[in-house]
């Protein structure tokens, strides 16, 4: 899978197993993963392992998240995309075999409005690019900056629903309300 997109700020293109520091440093913060079932990664192996994860989806779904690198550093500053979940341990909300949009960033790079500028490239991949019909997306409650950009990025509310002991929101945008 090839894929280069280009912001104004952004580069999103395929992981490489050459995002090993940066997804360690991603992946091994606490910081990161409090609204991500607190499971933060130990050591640079669980690191490839999710890298060959990815990669494995690229090839075998068609679809996978992409490396978000700052242009002005060359940086890798976590990633973006979508991903397509599918068979029993990815059912989530009752759904299964679903396109989700989402995003994940070194804390050093939050607030500057590059996770909505990833992801809003992400959604135009998805309609645009690859003509999917729907996109969706969770985010528990209580991370306030991921539902804001998902709110931002044009999904709908749909419901709420328990995970693992936590409230989660779930999101939908059809193509046919995208950009509206």
């Amino acid at each position: 899978m090839k894929v280069y997109i280009e912001t104004e700020r952004l580069i999103l293109r395929e992981i490489r197993e050459s995002d090993l520091e940066g997804m360690f440093e991603l992946d091994s913060n606490a910081e990161v993963h409090k609204y991500l079932g607190n499971h933060p990664i130990k050591t640079k192996k669980e690191a490839e392992n999710v890298i060959q994860f990815i990669r494995y989806q690229y090839n075998e779904r068609g679809i996978g998240r992409f490396a978000v690198i700052e242009k002005k550093s060359g940086e890798f500053i976590g990633w973006s995309g979508l991903k397509l979940n599918k068979g029993e341990k990815e059912t989530l909300n009752g759904f299964d075999n679903f396109i989700d949009i989402g995003y994940r960033l070194i804390p050093k790079y939050w607030k500057k409005g590059y996770g909505l500028e990833a992801a809003i490239a992400c959604l135009d991949f998805g309609f645009k690019t690859l003509n999917y019909d729907i996109i969706y997306a969770a985010a528990e409650v209580e991370n306030v900056g991921s539902n804001k950009i998902l709110q931002r990025i044009g999904l709908q509310f749909v419901n709420e629903f328990e995970y693992e002991n936590v409230n989660v929101n779930w999101y939908q945008l059809k193509k046919e309300n995208y950009g509206k």
